[in-house]
């Protein structure tokens, strides 16, 4: 059985950095690792330690083979973003730097990775690399890879859950001054003609080819399909015929052209014609494994004749009788046939009959719809509905036309993987799966999710504190006051071991348990704190959330947040800081000067404010998203 596992990376601990490149393919790009590697790790070249902290400090003869072109990708302390990337490159051999360091901003020993797309199509696959780095391990964070670049776009990403928004893309294009451009061949055919175009006696074939580049190296011709010789002077064909002769021209970089045809008949000077034409037939169409055209069968003739020149061309299908040959011959109707053709000069030769037999069969109906996707999840689950120790996630497709080709997943955003064997999900948190299938016919389904919680699995304790948010609901007055009552409920979730119970103080600091959403009837302002537990003991921060009943007279925030705008963490999110009806502007409502648990919990919060205000019409759809985007490039909770 197939096992997903996920790395869990505790800040602050020292990782060896790990570069695990498999074998490439034929035809695949190579890639050099430069680097000090943990025992068990493996490159598809060669492996050269160097200094962790400067290429500089390489031997000169390691310094001499590295690439001209270097491209340095940086990493901070951040999950949503590299600190640096490039953005563009030429195609050839490049040096790759990849640095996760103090010296980038990554003061807290987080660790990342910088891995190469090898899966999603649209982009380049034809380099596998993956590199982890941490600002405690033994290169302090700092990598090189030698790699090849082609021309194309190519993905990369970093594959440590719950970093799902560090991604990019490289675009490659050709090296200037490359000469990619084969030369220009002409053809001439002289001689003297007949009324039909036939060279009398012989005809002369000249040959030349042009470069604006490299220049013209070499030039080459074929004569009725023999072997390609050297092309010296002009062609001489004096015997009478039909003649094909094919020319190609080569320049000093390599380029050759694509062959090129001229045709040329030749026939006696003087004498009675007493030879029939030369008649071909060829039959083209898209065949099955048996052979059978689908659909239809095209049926092509040809005649040629050297001496007076061809009268006509006749085809007989299925014993029919013979009719004239105009167009290629359209046989659609399913079953075996048989064309029988011959040709006639204008000396009255009639050539032997030739003929094709073959068969037709429908065309099956087109597959345009794609497969149907299903899954099933499976394991032990607590009360909540969490997963304990470990889940698994079945994934099922089925294609009632062309049938299944391939079905993919995707864990926690880390790229789509082929699905083999059952995806076993056993570390502890949230994790989703994305799912998708592709038919035969290159139908793809529409991505599919599901989510699980594992709680208890086979992680190191859990140490994060869980997530809680609060909200009150009741009928509102001009003023933003409750009228009569307000309604409080307080949620939590924990990815860990799971919430033990949630803790709430009214308008004093004696926390209570908190079973269930109350009323508050009080009139007046109200202070609620709240907080949650986990089954490991892990507390969240104190949350705290303003709100008044029944009196429109009174400001909520007294002390408030009066700046034009709402400026979150020091992002200005441009939103007009307006007054929500209690006295509350919108800043007041975000509170980021806030003792918030992390920064995934103040996003949570910010998004909570903003899809009320949205519904009560406060703020609109376009600004509900440039809050809660300004909350997320702020380092509120961080």
């Amino acid at each position: 059985m197939f096992r997903q596992k996920l790395s869990r990376l505790l800040a602050g601990a020292a990782v060896s950095a790990l570069v695990a490149l498999p074998l490439a393919p034929a035809g695949a790009a190579a890639v050099e690792y430069r680097g000090d590697a943990p025992a068990g790790s493996s490159t598809t070249s060669s492996t050269t330690p160097s200094s962790p902290t400067s290429s500089a400090d390489q031997a000169p003869e390691a310094a001499a083979e590295a690439a001209e072109q270097v491209l340095t990708w940086t990493a901070s302390a951040s999950v949503t973003e590299y600190a640096s990337t490039p953005t563009t490159a030429t195609a050839g051999a490049t040096t790759i730097v990849f640095e996760n360091s103090a010296a980038t901003g990554n003061n807290i020993g987080m660790s990342h990775t910088l891995t190469f797309d090898t899966s999603t199509p649209g982009y380049n696959h034809d380099v596998d690399l993956d590199i982890l780095a941490n600002p405690f391990d033994d290169n302090a964070g700092r990598y090189e890879a030698e790699v090849v670049l082609t021309p194309g776009t190519y993905r990369y990403f970093c594959a440590i859950p719950g970093h799902p928004d560090m991604v990019g893309e490289l675009v490659v294009t050709e090296a200037p001054g490359e000469d990619t451009t084969a030369p220009v061949v002409t053809s001439q055919v002289t001689g003297q003609q007949d009324a039909d175009g036939a060279y009398i006696g012989s005809a002369t074939v000249n040959l030349t080819a042009e470069d604006d580049s490299s220049g013209v190296e070499s030039i080459e011709y074929a004569l009725d399909g023999g072997e390609y010789v050297p092309y010296t002077e002009a062609v001489v064909l004096d015997e009478p015929g039909t003649y094909t002769l094919e020319h190609r021209a080569t320049d000093v970089a390599g380029n050759t052209s694509a062959p090129e045809t001229v045709q040329v008949v030749v026939v006696a000077a003087d004498g009675e014609d007493t030879t029939a034409p030369t008649v071909t037939g060829e039959v083209t169409g898209e065949l099955d494994d048996n052979g059978a055209y689908v659909g239809s069968a095209n049926v092509n003739l040809a005649a040629v004749d050297a001496g007076s020149g061809v009268a006509s061309v006749e085809y007989d299908l299925d014993g029919a009788g013979y009719a004239a040959y105009t167009d290629p011959v359209v046989v659609d109707a399913p079953g075996e046939h048989t064309v029988t053709y011959r040709a006639t000069d204008v000396a009255g030769n009639v050539s032997e009959p030739g003929s094709a037999t073959f068969t037709v069969v429908e065309a099956p109906v087109e597959d345009t719809a794609p497969p149907t996707v299903t899954t099933e999840v499976t394991g032990e689950q607590d009360a909540d509905g969490a997963y304990i120790a470990s889940a698994t996630v079945q994934i099922l497709a089925e294609d009632a036309g062309s049938g299944v080709a391939t079905v993919e997943y995707d864990l926690d955003g880390a790229g789509y993987t082929p699905y083999t064997d059952p995806l076993v999900v056993d570390i502890t948190g949230s994790h989703t799966v994305s799912y998708r299938a592709t038919d035969n016919d290159g139908n793809v389904s529409e991505p599919g999710t599901v989510e699980l919680v594992i709680v208890g699995g086979g992680d190191p304790p859990d140490t994060t504190a869980p997530i809680a948010s609060a909200q009150v609901e009741g009928d509102q007055d001009e003023d933003g006051a409750y009228i009569d009552s307000a309604t409080v409920t307080i949620n939590a979730r924990d990815g860990g071991s799971g919430v033990a119970f949630i803790e709430y103080a009214l308008d004093d600091f004696i926390f209570r348990s908190y079973t269930g959403s109350f009323d508050v009837t009080d009139p007046g302002a109200h202070a609620l704190q709240y907080r949650a537990t986990d089954n490991a003991g892990n507390v969240t921060w104190t949350g705290t959330l303003r709100f008044s009943v029944s009196r429109a007279a009174t400001d909520a925030c007294p002390v408030s947040d009066e700046r034009p705008t709402v400026i979150i963490g020091g992002v200005d999110s441009g939103v007009a800081n307006a007054d929500t009806g209690n006295g509350c502007t919108i800043a007041d409502l975000v509170d980021a000067d806030g003792l918030w648990v992390s920064h995934k919990a103040f996003v949570s919060h910010v998004t909570q404010i903003a899809d009320r205000l949205e519904a009560e019409g406060t703020i609109d759809a376009k600004e509900r998203r440039t809050l809660i985007n300004a909350s997320r490039k702020s380092d509120i909770g961080k």
